[in-house]
């Protein structure tokens, strides 16, 4: 899985907001706080805006903050609004390309990918990284990367 620089940023930039709570924070904020380029920041925020994540306010209390707890934003959430659907292929959901011959077990393949992307996209949400209580199962692969792929070659 790659993910874009826009990405990064907007995960981070969401941690952020999550951590300052109810109160306006502004988008020099937000950047200096991450080393984030502000131009860019300013175009993330606006995507997230838009998805509903974010709320904003102009003048000089102005600023952003989330459009809902942090609890109810996953890391998936914010990956979608800045990027688009977790794992396309060409394109394509998994479920939508076909292969033929000795590829013809790659869609599944595609499909579990996305699904395991999913279990720890969605489950993490940005409470789990303002406190920095992520769930057991990221916990887990995080301490021992090695250990799923070691048990399911056994």
């Amino acid at each position: 899985m790659r993910l874009s620089a826009r990405v990064d940023y907007a995960l981070r930039a969401a941690a952020e907001l999550a951590v300052a709570g109810e109160g306006p924070v502004t988008a020099d904020q937000l950047a200096r706080a991450q080393a984030i380029p502000g131009k860019f920041l300013e175009n993330i925020l606006t995507q997230l805006r838009r998805a509903g994540l974010v709320r904003s306010q102009r003048g000089p209390v102005g600023g952003y903050w989330l459009a809902r707890p942090p609890e109810e934003i996953s890391l998936a959430d914010i990956i979608r609004a800045v990027d688009g659907p977790l794992a396309h292929v060409r394109g394509e959901r998994p479920e939508h390309v076909d292969y033929d011959g000795a590829a013809r077990s790659l869609q599944k393949v595609w499909i579990a990918l996305r699904a395991s992307e999913r279990s720890i996209l969605e489950g993490v949400n940005l409470r789990h990284l303002a406190t920095n209580e992520l769930p057991e199962q990221v916990r887990v692969l995080a301490e021992d990367p090695d250990a799923w792929v070691n048990h399911t070659h056994r």
